[in-house]
């Protein structure tokens, strides 16, 4: 009997790169981070157990860069889904709060990874720093639709007090996210934009449903 020789693929350098992280998001959204080794990986993405050190010098930067990867990705897919920039700043606001409730943000192997990483940031001061940066990422870009739609209303913000804004919007917006994502079942065709639009709308005293936020169906998933 002859034995078949595994064989890889050879691609660019980025492409390896790429591959390595979507296959380890893929094994962990699939059975958990536990299945994620550095075997399963490497077969996962095509690419030989040798190459990885190539990329990554430890398993765990691997994971590190992986959840930077998903998480950065959500806050793209929320830009992306909101739409091309236009209209009055707290139009692109309101669209932007729509976009982060609404799928593919809202998404139950989004959540489940992002479920499979945190526990890792209380123990491991590389996640914890990846953690902090893709935080402050979408936190400073709401914060930036947030004083834009403020000084557009003739009422500009003091960065502290934009600031605090933007730390009480978000955690609204990642309550719902949450719930969204766990039940989406729970929830009526709009119900969950049409919370957020207003939880948003009354911290910052603002009137987003005049803004014509689109009409989008929040609860499935």
């Amino acid at each position: 009997m002859t034995e078949t020789r595994k064989t890889f693929t050879r691609a660019p350098a980025g492409e390896r790169r790429e591959a390595l992280i979507r296959a380890t998001l893929a094994l962990m959204a699939e059975v958990g981070p536990a299945a994620a080794t550095v075997r399963a990986i490497a077969e996962r993405a095509g690419i030989s157990q040798g190459m990885i050190r190539h990329y990554f010098q430890t398993k765990e930067d691997l994971i590190g860069a992986a959840y930077e990867w998903h998480m950065r990705g959500l806050t793209g897919a929320t830009d992306a889904a909101a739409g091309p920039v236009g209209g009055s700043a707290r139009q692109q606001l309101a669209r932007f709060v729509a976009a982060a409730l609404t799928p593919p943000v809202i998404d139950a192997q989004a959540m489940s990874l992002w479920a499979g990483f945190i526990h890792m940031v209380l123990r491991d001061p590389r996640m914890r720093a990846v953690h902090e940066r893709t935080y402050r990422h979408f936190r400073d870009r709401l914060q930036d639709l947030i004083d834009a739609a403020l000084r557009e209303a003739g009422r500009p913000a003091p960065p502290a007090l934009a600031r605090r804004h933007a730390i009480a919007c978000n955690a609204v917006l990642d309550g719902l996210w949450l719930e969204g994502c766990a039940l989406p079942e729970a929830f009526g065709p709009g119900e969950l934009t049409g919370i957020g639009l207003t939880a948003v709308a009354a911290i910052l005293d603002l009137d987003l449903a005049a803004a014509g936020a689109p009409s989008t169906k929040a609860g499935t998933a």
